[in-house]
């Protein structure tokens, strides 16, 4: 009788899974050293792993060069015991953003290195920018994407960098390194981002983040409209929107510092 073979496996699938473990069993960010020893894996191996799911927010890396699991780790964990929909908790402070400015009001989640339109509220007007549902487009051409990039932090974006090759949409696309990382940066720092005819020409962008109550990015709101339309003071209507739709979501803002 011949003899079964095993199941195929994954190797690096598996490896990965073996560090995810070892990272678990430690209450505090744990070192390279320890973790090879813990799963048996080369350091050049357990260090190639580890920032692959760096890049993919399972794993995050301190200052110290000392690891330790994701925030979004509990999150999806948790996503089961979760009712909220935020497209139904969203969509009436898209219309009411959309009533205000006149223009299409998109809410966006991220798909690895895309984002998908997942909800619309577009104006009562002849002429707007037409997002369609379940559309993509790539992180660095989108001003939500920008950020979501920016919140991955310089080594994230240098690996969606080498995945994608940074292609130029229009001549506005930020398509190098130099110019990409200051950018995404930025736009976090500062709370929102602009999208200036990078995807497309003619067409404008304000995107801001929504939150979870793990602090997670779970989503962008954004208005899209012709450029010569777009207003910057609705940026500021846009960060009060994203603040209390996280709110609801369970965000709670940290206090701005005295120092």
């Amino acid at each position: 009788m011949k003899k079964a073979k095993p199941e195929s496996r994954i190797q690096v699938i598996d490896r990965a899974a073996m560090l995810l473990d070892a990272i678990s069993r430690y209450s505090l960010p744990v070192t390279l050293k320890a973790l090879s020893a813990d799963t048996n894996l080369a350091p050049s191996t357990a260090f190639r792993i580890l920032h692959s799911l760096i890049d993919n927010r399972f794993v995050d890396r301190d200052s110290t060069g000392k690891y330790q699991l994701s925030g979004r780790l509990i999150r999806l964990s948790n996503s089961q015991y979760t009712n909220i929909d935020f497209r139904a908790v969203a969509k009436p402070y898209m219309e009411k953003l959309r009533d205000k400015f006149g223009e299409t009001i998109n809410l966006t989640t991220r798909e690895g290195d895309v984002i998908i339109y997942v909800e619309k509220a577009i104006p009562n007007r002849m002429m707007h920018v037409q997002q369609i549902i379940g559309s993509r487009a790539p992180l660095h051409v989108t001003g939500v994407g920008k950020m979501m990039l920016g919140m991955d932090g310089k080594e994230g974006i240098r690996g969606y960098a080498q995945r994608t090759n940074l292609p130029g949409y229009t001549r506005k696309t930020f398509s190098t390194l130099d110019t990409l990382i200051p950018e995404c940066l930025s736009c976090v720092k500062q709370g929102f981002a602009f999208d200036n005819e990078e995807a497309e020409m003619g067409v404008g962008c304000i995107g801001v983040l929504l939150y979870d109550r793990y602090g997670e990015v779970v989503a962008g709101l954004s208005v899209s409209a012709p450029i010569e339309r777009r207003k910057d003071e609705w940026t500021k209507d846009l960060i009060t929107a994203g603040r209390a739709l996280s709110a609801e979501l369970g965000y709670i803002e940290a206090e701005a510092s005295d120092e």
